[in-house]
This record gives structure tokens, sequence and C-alpha cells, in this order.
């Protein structure tokens, strides 16, 4: 487990940071037009006894992973509710869509999604609407993804209407092996140009929506591409990522798409430096350190979604609800390294490190879990992952790549 040493020190830079981002749009469709619900769950009944989910792996712990054995908010959401638990975990949120798919939408109740899962499966009616009266912990959300007036709320809210129930939201970190790679960058410079000290031994997440991070990169290294989001994209502005991106493949030593992959890349020195995730950098066993850099970062929040056609739906309601309680996001916050989307978990987050570990969050082992929990400034900064649609939410219309194309492109880019 890594020490964090530089986390503090970049967090004073977010205000300037989230300036420069300004408020994600709604989307509505993938071809444009109002989305109607395809259901809306207004009430909890009696649980039906089984819950069926697809999820990040880390998102639904039971005590039995090894490591994990201090972790367990499952077994006491079963006890409380008679709902046996199964999950299966996704790698990648293009699996997700598939699997809440299988079975005319039947065989999964629910889905911890990420903004670029989640508006496909809402425009396609995959998932269901929710009265957000069921849920009393909707007040404590955090301010930027609460429904009550919020700025980054597109990924789960269209139209009006309330797809699910915020869980855990982080940033795509800038990773860096501190022996390899010196001094420390400060810029996404390190994976993208080619006089980088990391040349060769560069990574990056295998998936279309990484098509985004190179776009941010271009509107402060190419402003007059004209881009003002990284997801909402014309021909030229798509097509400079995507060369962008085709010059970073000779940099690049692998890709990868699980958290494995890339514990096992910078364990064996073939990568040093890279996009990851703060459940990444806790657990790689290498000389590891991460910045925010100058252009910012993409991130990710991931809401708790309802099948449309759920077979057990109280289930997956009872767990929504649980699953916003601060006790449950201190203890995903502790093993996963992300931040509640339940400003009360903050707290509870550092309350849970003392009982765990006798301990307070001061330490710097522990500052990944707690830094940027409740802090509204470096959610704002995030440019939160969101399906690409060919309505560039502004007044040019749909002229916008769809996520198809990023799909195709991104295909390319690899090879």
């Amino acid at each position: 487990m890594n020490k964090v040493r530089t986390w503090f020190v970049v967090l004073a830079a977010l205000a300037i940071v989230a300036t420069a981002c300004g408020n994600e749009e709604t989307p509505s469709g993938e071809s444009g037009g109002a989305i109607e619900p395809s259901k809306t769950y207004t009430s909890i009944g009696e649980p039906e006894g089984e819950l069926n989910l697809i999820a990040w792996i880390g998102y639904v712990e039971d005590g039995t992973t090894e490591g994990a054995e201090a972790y367990d908010w499952v077994t006491p959401f079963e006890d409380e509710t008679g709902c046996q638990v199964n999950v299966t975990y996704g790698d990648t949120s293009d699996e997700m869509v598939q699997l809440m798919r299988q079975g005319g939408g039947t065989e999964y109740d629910g889905v911890s999604a990420s903004g670029d899962a989640t508006n496909r499966l809402i425009a396609a009616g995959d998932v269901g609407a929710i009265d957000t009266s069921l849920f009393p912990e909707f007040e404590n959300v955090i301010a930027p993804l609460n429904p009550d007036g919020g700025t980054n709320t597109g990924h789960y809210i269209v139209d009006g209407n309330v797809y699910g129930t915020p869980y855990m939201y982080g940033p795509n970190l800038l990773m860096y092996n501190t022996e390899e790679v010196t001094p420390a960058p400060d810029s996404w410079d390190a994976v993208f140009e080619p006089d980088s000290p990391a040349a060769g031994s560069v990574t990056a997440y295998n998936s279309p929506i990484y098509i985004a991070d190179a776009a941010m990169y271009l509107m402060a290294h190419n402003p007059d591409l004209g881009i003002t989001d990284p997801y909402e994209l014309t021909d030229d502005q798509f097509q400079a990522a995507v060369d962008l991106l085709k010059q970073q493949n000779e940099l690049i030593s692998g890709y990868w798409g699980t958290a494995t992959d890339e514990f096992d890349g910078f364990a064996d020195g073939s990568m040093t430096a890279g996009t990851a995730w703060p459940y990444t950098l806790r657990f790689t066993e290498a000389p590891v350190d991460a910045v925010i850099p100058e252009e910012g970062m993409t991130g990710w929040a991931d809401t708790w979604m309802i099948s449309a056609n759920a077979s057990h739906p109280n289930c997956m309601l009872k767990w929504m609800d649980w699953t916003m309680q601060p006790e449950v996001q201190a203890e995903v916050s502790d093993w996963y390294g992300a931040a509640g989307s339940n400003v009360e978990s903050c707290q509870a987050t550092k309350d849970f490190l003392v009982d765990q570990y006798g301990k307070g969050a001061d330490t710097d082992v522990d500052t990944i879990r707690y830094s940027f929990c409740g802090d509204a400034t470096f959610l704002d900064s995030l440019y939160l992952w969101k399906t690409p649609l060919p309505d560039c939410g502004d007044e040019r219309g749909d002229v916008c790549k769809d996520y198809s194309e990023w799909t195709q492109a991104w295909t390319e880019i690899v090879g």
C-alpha cells in the first residue's frame, strides 16, 4: 500500500480548474428529443428475498475478499432486509450495458453505472426513474450531484427525471513511478508528448471514453479548436483528439482495462506513467505517486440504477437506499479510495479509519481516502464521464460525434 505524498499540495489549484470546466449539460436521447421513463418506481414494497447486481469490483464487499475482511456492507443489508445479494463484476461500462440488457432486462436488478453507461441505459429505456422522496439521504448528497440545483447531474437526471441514486465519485489521476519519471510531472505532457521521460512505458485506459482525455488536453494546448466540452466534439475536434491518441500509441507499452492490468504493469516496470483510479493508486505495489495535472482531469460519478424490468425491484430499491447511508459509503470510500456522494460520509470515513486502524485520517497513507470527500470545488473541476451524443448541447445542434463513432475510432487507435 503506497503513501500518497503530494495529494494536498495540488488541491489548492482546483478552484482555478473548476472555473474552466463550467457546468455539465443535461443530455436527452441518443438521437435527440425528450425521453419519457419506461418505468418510474414510486414505492418500496415487501422484499423478494434476492438481489442480482452488476458492479465495479470493490463496490459490493461482504468480508470474503482477500485483504478486505474488515469491509462488509452486504451482510448487514442481507440481515436487515432478507435480500440475498448476488453480484457480477463488470470490467468496463460497455460490458455493464450489455449485461443489463440480458434476458430482456430481467436477469439483473441493478447496476453501479458510470456516466459513459448511464445515458445509454436511460435513452434505451433499460433503467427506470425513481421518486426521490423514497430516499431521505438525497438531502445530504453533495451539491453538484444533488437533484436540487446540482451542476453535474446530466449523467443520471434527464428531462427532469431522476434515474438512480448517487454512490461514489472520483478522478482519473496521473499516476507515475517516482523512481523512473523525474522530475514529478505536472502536466498530461507526460503521457502525450514524444519527449516524455515515460515514452515507451506510458499506459492509458482501454476504452473509447478515453478519447475525452485527449480532447481535454487539446482544450489547453490547442485552444483554436474551440473545444468547450471533451465529450461534445465536432468532426474537426474529434479528429484532432484521435490524431493525438494515434501519436500517443507510439509511447504506449500497454493499455489497461482492469485495475489488475495496471497493478501488474507498474509492478513489473513495463508501465511508468498513465491515467489511474484512486483504487489503483492505493494498491499498486510499486513506488508510485499521483498528481492533478494543470490541464485538469476527467472523472466519474457512479450511480446505482434499477432495471426497468427488475425481477426483484423492492430489494433493489432497498439496496439503493442502503448504499446512500453515510456509514456504508464510509466503508466503500476507505476500501475503494473514492468519495461518497453523501457529505455525511466524510466524517464517517474518518471515524471508520480510527475504529479499524486506531489512527486518524491525518496520516499520509490515508490521504487518498478522504481528501476530496465533500469538496464540491473538486467535484466541479472534473470532466465527469458521460455518453457522447449527436446533440452538442448548444447552438451547434446535432453535429457532434456519438458513442458509436467513438467506439469505431478507438478500435483504429489501439489496433
